[in-house]
């Protein structure tokens, strides 16, 4: 099953700072309905994931009721990817 969305990259800045994009209140529901399958403990959930040119892999982390996917540095700097820059991302579940 695969997700396309595009929300704003936002800056977590707790104690281990990192950047998220929220997974849509919609795909965060069917991802729920999902979860029990797909998860690996904690809530999280396993994806493959692709912004612009650049394809990673991470985990989606349960927030506020919905899904978060952290954006790793790498991705970030190489797709050139500011905070509250729109982005369109691609992803579905890593069954690895």
């Amino acid at each position: 099953m695969q997700f396309q969305f595009t929300n704003p990259l936002w800056h977590w800045r707790g104690p281990s700072p990192f950047y998220f994009i929220t997974v849509p209140a919609d795909i965060s529901a069917d991802i729920k309905e999902l979860s029990r399958d797909l998860t690996y403990g904690w809530g999280m959930i396993p994806v493959h994931a692709r912004i612009g040119a650049t394809n990673f892999t991470t985990s989606l982390f349960e927030k506020d009721g919905g899904y978060v996917l952290p954006i790793k540095n790498v991705v970030r700097l190489g797709e050139n990817l500011l905070e509250d820059d729109p982005v369109t991302v691609s992803m579905d579940f890593r069954t690895d």
